[in-house]
């Protein structure tokens, strides 16, 4: 599955962006947007701020999961104190023709029979218990870090963040619950 997350401010300015692929599942971390839809993931993130502003006043939670699809991907919200949208859209993989595997019978004929990923693993349904719970505990880990990048005297509200530390603590929580 490939991830592309983005951190919105209270004025709908984009203040953090940042893409990966999974780490669960023999994933290698790399994302596996196309050209095209990795120009299209912010446009994306950003047409669905219109369903973000209805939803949360809705609820008094933080976490907000799928509130909107685009074709086959998901976009996940996660909703500061301070109206600051942390927006991760999850797109999950699509099996290629490569994931086969191929068995010899005692005859000396071979068969091959696709490999699948289970319907519940993180990769196969990103509308799964277990995708939503690990995309909720992503948001929890990187809201704490976040809480502690603007906690510092050199950030401005509204500023964005280009941190070498926030980016690296965001990517770990990606590969650890991703």
């Amino acid at each position: 599955m490939s991830y592309y997350f983005a951190i919105i401010g209270t004025q709908d300015n984009p203040l953090f962006e940042h893409e990966f692929g999974t780490s669960k599942q023999g994933g290698d971390g790399q994302p596996r947007f196309t050209e095209p839809a990795r120009h299209l993931n912010q446009f994306i993130l950003h047409s669905s701020l219109d369903i973000v502003e209805e939803v949360q006043w809705t609820g008094s939670q933080l976490y907000f999961k799928a509130i909107d699809k685009f074709f086959t991907s998901y976009i996940s919200l996660f909703l500061t104190p301070s109206n600051t949208k942390f927006l991760l859209l999850h797109q999950p993989s699509i099996p290629t023709s490569s994931s086969s595997a191929t068995t010899s019978a005692p005859g000396g004929s071979t068969t091959t029979t696709p490999l699948r990923v289970s319907s519940t693993s993180i990769g196969a349904n990103p509308t799964s218990a277990a995708t939503e719970e690990a995309v909720r505990s992503f948001f929890v880990e990187v809201y704490e870090n976040w809480t502690k990048a603007v906690m510092s005297p050199f950030y401005r509200v509204g500023m964005e963040v280009r941190s070498p530390v926030f980016r690296a603590r965001v990517a770990a929580a990606g590969r650890k619950y991703l």
